[in-house]
């Protein structure tokens, strides 16, 4: 950019406050995105952690602190890296609603696996109040054959579309839409939609509705129990070994390789402290089933 030719004495001082502080600033914007990537905030000390609230919280304030989430598996490692590393696979797999999206379960599916692994609305669809609610979608009566759904007040939703959704790992999503042909006048609108348009639409992912309704009844059945009993206490209890009985409650190394590193140092040393008490319990006859961690 050349101001130099402009005669115009204040468009030649605009073009040099854009070339002097603006370019230099669009540039620092895209370096700071590019750091930022799919995360909503990251530290200037160090970049590769994210501001979040922490549990310990001493000012009491919810000030948000640089940190990083680590996730553990207990018994079973992760699902790849365990198949890259001993040949074989885990028949079931137990997680929290965090793991529950169309992704993982089609993943599982693919692999032979029972996936007593919630999704968000898990609970929620538990309660009465959600079973007994005719307007929510997964309420309504569903025609697989001419593909439509029924209003309560017996209106057919007919299909009007599709779209897709890619998620950030590539894993592509096609959810069907519906669209009633006439709402106005509807005596029971008020309590089935908000929108201003007079007919109400809807959209439905039927493969992740599927893969629910599977978790739904193994986590519903009898063995789906004993796991949902049994998984707050294992991963819960691996993370208060580590920070309250040995002390490890903040990583001392700055960046996501060298925090990788340290806290598996701190994993390798919890698992050979478990070994050394397996061994110590199967000489003296005692038997230990207290949740050891596998690491990926």
């Amino acid at each position: 950019m050349d101001e130099q030719g402009i005669s115009d004495r204040k468009l030649r001082r605009s073009v040099e406050k854009v070339k002097d502080e603006s370019l230099p600033k669009i540039e620092s914007y895209k370096h700071h995105l590019a750091t930022l990537g799919e995360r909503n905030s990251y530290s200037k000390t160090d970049k590769g952690a994210t501001f979040m609230r922490m549990k310990e919280d001493a000012m009491r304030n919810g000030q948000t602190k640089p940190g990083y989430n680590v996730q553990i598996a207990t018994e079973n490692p992760f699902l790849k890296s365990f198949r890259e590393r001993y040949g074989r696979q885990s028949e079931e797999i137990v997680a929290d609603s965090g793991y529950g999206n169309e992704q993982n379960y089609a993943y599982m599916d693919g692999e032979g696996i029972d996936a007593y692994v919630k999704y968000t609305m898990f609970h929620a669809e538990m309660k009465r109040k959600y079973r007994d609610n005719a307007f929510l979608v997964q309420n309504m009566y569903y025609n697989e054959e001419k593909d439509f759904y029924v209003c309560p007040m017996g209106q057919h939703l007919e299909r009007a579309g599709t779209w897709s959704t890619v998620s950030d790992l590539g894993y592509r999503s096609s959810v069907a839409v519906y669209r009633a042909k006439n709402c106005a006048g509807c005596p029971l609108r008020g309590m089935c939609y908000k929108g201003k348009s007079g007919k109400r639409t809807i959209e439905v992912n039927h493969t992740a509705n599927a893969f629910k309704r599977k978790a739904r009844e193994l986590l519903t059945g009898e063995r789906g129990l004993m796991h949902r009993s049994r998984r707050p206490i294992e991963p819960e209890a691996v993370f208060g070994d580590i920070k309250f009985n040995h002390g490890f409650k903040r990583f001392r190394l700055k960046s996501a390789g060298k925090v990788n590193v340290e806290f598996g140092l701190v994993a390798l040393a919890h698992n050979l402290r478990k070994y050394a008490a397996h061994v110590r319990d199967g000489l003296l006859g005692v038997s230990d089933n207290s949740p050891s961690l596998g690491m990926a």
